[in-house]
């Protein structure tokens, strides 16, 4: 069923809302002029209108029970924020330019995640379309949007989104959607957005006044559950099946990331996720190009990129949250909160190597088993990355990984990512090495909401040892704090290390060994003593050899490799890339000798043929 407002011909359009418990609902058009038309229901709960003389940009609301007014659930526009009247959009009259468009591969995918609001000074979709050209430059094919759905006010992370079919108004609304996402496909570049199935915001959310669409029987940590397989599920799970197809039918987007799966409840026998993959398959048969589903899960479970035939999801792709850990905990040290599972050589080589590192084993910070194994899960299927918006903005000062490492580790960091046989996701500004933090951010306008916030947010942190008060998330200074500068690039290491991360995806690009997304084709071992990793990767007849260098003084390691000669291909502590110099054989001959290598360093080489 769709739900919201449809064009049909000329100024008529059909108006559809879900409401089975209440009486009477009407259309009330406030804008231009102002009028109230009745609906009728029909027997699973649905009002509907089709009404003419509807001119573009109509402003209107939903009359409940004759008393109390309400914007549309499914509003495609909220222009004057969270509590005014909904727009009714044309879709049609947007004139797309993509009409060759097919998309990228998911395994091809070289992912960079922004922030609309703090991606640029003016934080609007108009405003990133400039820098397109610097991100294809980079190699970047897909951008992953932060949520866009219509929050309160004009800051926020986007996860407190109350309208799932709205685009935020401060934002650019849905023209400037558009625009951005047109601009990213004429520029050969995929749109990612990322969507909010498991919880709605507090401040705007008039789900309440229309139907049950929550569920009393599960909480999340953001509130009651959404209503998946309850009573009346059925409409409720239509709602967000409608709204995948609204992403990628009006806005031309390429893939959703769906945010924390673990905060949907469902224990049908076909859960929605399944329904949700299974819809999206058909979609994409009827459209001729595929559109993807991505998870953000924390419950380490390979069901959710499982087909159906073997009892999975039949989701796309979920990010690896164990991959970032094991990172983050080698290179800075840190043990507290979550990170106190990690910090050995081996939760990194399991990584690399499977996937999951907690794969059913025992987790300290849970204290109980946790995950399941996804060794036989292909790699095009996980998404790793060495920063993002929830490891820096979950931190209580927002700190990105260049406040925590030297230099010389931002450099391995970036080597162990796009090296790694997996999906690579930048978080924005990392690949210039950005130092301005990323801060959680609210403008909600109720009192009390704004110091739930804040209590909820010095609460979180209970599990770190990180001293002080955590920066006012309603201060528009905390906001303006988080925004990067773009023009840092151009200047001294941040130039540097902007050419380090373009030749690293142009290594992953060109060498024949390093493309493609298999675990098959690829040996790690470790020396733990010296915090040492060692990976070859091959494909047909080409292959590497790297070395990374995790510990805190350089080593010489006799290592032994395949009878050959191999060349260096680079050596992340050169010269010309700032660091202190290369210590590393230029060659190796006969598959072994002696190689010394500077701490927090790598170095790949590349078998010569014959």
């Amino acid at each position: 069923m769709k739900v919201g407002v449809q064009h049909i011909d000329a100024k008529k359009y059909e108006f559809v809302v879900w409401a089975p418990f209440l009486n009477n609902v009407g259309l009330r058009i406030v804008s231009p002029e102002e009028r109230l038309v009745p609906m009728e229901r029909d027997s699973r709960g649905y009002w509907r209108t089709i009404t003419g003389d509807i001119p573009r940009g109509t402003r209107y609301f939903y009359r409940l029970e004759k008393e109390r007014e309400r914007p549309d659930p499914a509003s495609h526009f909220q222009p004057e924020g969270v509590h005014g009247p909904s727009q009714v959009v044309d879709h049609s009259l947007f004139r797309w330019e993509d009409a060759g468009w097919k998309g990228i591969a998911l395994s091809d995918m070289i992912m960079y995640e922004l922030h609309i609001g703090t991606f640029t000074g003016e934080g609007t979709f108009a405003s990133v379309i400039p820098r397109l050209k610097s991100l294809k430059a980079l190699r970047i094919n897909s951008i992953e949007i932060m949520p866009v759905a219509q929050f309160p006010g004009e800051r926020n992370w986007g996860y407190d989104g109350v309208y799932p079919f709205a685009v935020q108004n401060s934002y650019g609304g849905p023209d400037g959607l558009k625009k951005l996402v047109n601009a990213c496909h004429k520029s050969g570049i995929a749109v990612i957005l990322d969507v909010v199935y498991n919880h709605l915001g507090p401040e705007g959310n008039y789900l309440w006044d229309y139907g049950p669409y929550f569920t009393d029987r599960y909480r999340t940590p953001w509130g009651q559950a959404i209503n998946f397989d309850d009573a009346y599920s059925n409409e409720v799970r239509n709602f967000f099946v409608e709204n995948a197809m609204h992403w990628f039918g009006n806005y031309h987007i390429d893939a959703l990331r769906l945010d924390a799966i673990h905060g949907i409840s469902d224990l049908s026998a076909v859960p929605f996720l399944q329904e949700l993959a299974a819809e999206v398959k058909k979609f994409s048969a009827r459209c001729g190009r595929k559109f993807i589903l991505i998870a953000e899960s924390d419950l380490n479970d390979s069901k959710a990129v499982r087909t159906k035939m073997h009892g999975g999801l039949g989701l796309d792709a979920q990010w690896c949250d164990d991959f970032h850990h094991s990172l983050h905990t080698l290179l800075t040290g840190e043990k507290e909160g979550y990170y106190m599972d990690f910090g050995e050589m081996d939760h990194m080589i399991k990584s690399f190597k499977e996937g999951f590192v907690y794969s059913g084993g025992y987790s300290e910070y849970r204290k109980r088993n946790h995950g399941n194994s996804s060794k036989d899960i292909p790699a095009r299927q996980f998404i790793v990355f060495s920063q993002n918006h929830d490891q820096v903005g979950n931190r209580m000062l927002g700190e990105r990984l260049t406040a925590l490492v030297s230099f010389e580790s931002l450099k391995l960091a970036a080597g162990i990512v796009l090296f790694s046989p997996y999906i690579p996701l930048l978080f924005m500004g990392e690949e210039y090495g950005e130092d301005v933090p990323f801060l959680y951010f609210v403008s909600h306008s109720a009192p009390d909401l704004i110091e739930s916030v804040r209590k909820g947010r010095r609460e979180e942190f209970n599990a770190f040892i990180w001293k002080g008060e955590p920066p006012d998330p309603w201060s528009v200074g905390t906001f303006n704090a988080s925004k990067i500068n773009w023009e840092k690039r151009k200047t001294g290491s941040h130039r540097v290390l902007l050419n380090f991360y373009r030749h690293l995806i142009l290594l992953r690009h060109n060498l024949p060994a390093l493309t493609g997304t298999r675990k098959k084709c690829l040996e790690v071992h470790v020396s733990e003593n010296n915090k040492i990793m060692f990976l070859r990767r091959w494909k047909g007849r080409d292959q590497v050899f790297c070395i990374f260098n995790f510990s805190a003084g350089y080593e010489s390691s006799e290592i032994k490799l395949p009878r050959a000669t191999w060349s260096k291909v680079m050596e992340s502590s050169g010269a010309e890339w700032k660091g202190p110099g290369a210590l590393a054989p230029d060659k190796i001959k006969k598959g072994g000798g002696a190689i010394a290598l500077r701490s927090r360093s790598f170095v790949i080489y590349e078998k010569e043929r014959l």
